[in-house]
């Protein structure tokens, strides 16, 4: 496998519009356009398989949103002290011990069954609706926490997807105008890690940087150079798998020499199909590129770990 090094980014001087700084989920078509991008990706990918098997899971994400009724929104009052003391309005704790939570996640793991699956991914969903009450709060802990135990990495999935759903359409209820910047590398809608990020070519924002929560789907804009994990614009590169036909790669690692980390960049601009988390699972030969080097992955994919 080769690699193309670049520094720095050579497109990211100049022609960048004042961005918006959140961009909210719509979850409705957030997921139905997840489901058919790892449907699409499925058809010429060596990781066919587990990219149908996603596929099958958001298929069930999308129904859920379009089944359930209305969440709570957060509250006002909530939403203004977090804006005030620029912390995230979504207290992620908080969320998973409501009873809409509970409900969502129990409806996943209902309707899930149903899905033509490996038989370890099935014996890990027998286990998950097995479990009780404390089992499923630990679980859900691990997965706000953005870190999940390697030996229960299957268990874990089902339950993220489930809480990806409850996120997102919490966050789909804020208005990205009263959201303020909270730190490196942390959604201000949920507190969250990002997937990685993407240049976008949307009217109004083309060429601005979004970083792309993977748990509510928020997307906030970053200075395009700078690194997600420590926010340090220095010591910055890009690194890909060269693509055939000499074209520049459209998903990069971002690499940082100051903490040693890097994160997934798409470039959604050259190329509108790409999605965050689709990509980022179907782009899985720079994730094991970049396990031969000594960088540490800042972002965070509950669909990619333990790769």
């Amino acid at each position: 496998m080769s690699v193309s090094s670049l520094q720095p980014d050579p497109s990211m001087i100049g022609g960048i519009s004042k961005a918006l700084f959140a961009l909210m989920p719509n979850p409705a078509r957030l997921f139905k356009e997840r489901a058919t991008r790892f449907e699409v990706l499925a058809e010429t990918s060596n990781l066919a398989p587990y990219l149908k098997f996603l596929a099958g899971i958001v298929r069930v994400q999308a129904d859920l949103v379009a089944e359930l009724p209305p969440v709570q929104p957060v509250d006002a009052e909530q939403v203004a002290r977090a804006r005030d003391g620029a912390m995230p309005p979504i207290d992620r704790s908080a969320m998973i011990q409501s009873d809409e939570y509970r409900k969502t996640v129990q409806l996943f793991l209902d309707r899930v069954q149903d899905l033509e699956m490996p038989a370890a991914a099935a014996e890990a969903l027998e286990a998950v609706r097995a479990a009780d009450d404390e089992t499923l709060a630990w679980m859900a802990g691990n997965v706000i926490g953005d870190t999940l135990p390697v030996e229960s990495l299957a268990h874990h999935l089902f339950v993220a997807a489930a809480t990806q759903v409850h996120a997102a359409r919490l966050a789909a209820l804020l208005d990205g105008n009263a959201l303020v910047p909270v730190s490196v590398g942390v959604c201000p809608s949920c507190g969250g890690k990002p997937a990685g990020s993407m240049v976008i070519g949307v009217q109004g924002a083309e060429g601005a940087r979004y970083a792309c929560c993977s748990c509510c789907a928020t997307m906030w804009n970053e200075v395009r150079v700078k690194c997600l994990a420590c926010g340090s614009t220095k010591g910055i590169g890009y690194r890909s798998v060269e693509v055939d036909g000499g074209e520049e790669a459209v998903i990069k690692a971002e690499i940082c020499d100051s903490c040693n980390s890097w994160s997934k960049l798409l470039y959604q601009n050259k190329n509108p199909t790409l999605e965050m988390i689709a990509d980022d699972v179907a782009s899985l030969g720079l994730d094991l590129l970049m396990k031969e080097t000594d960088y540490r992955r800042a972002g965070f994919d509950p669909f990619l770990i333990g790769y």
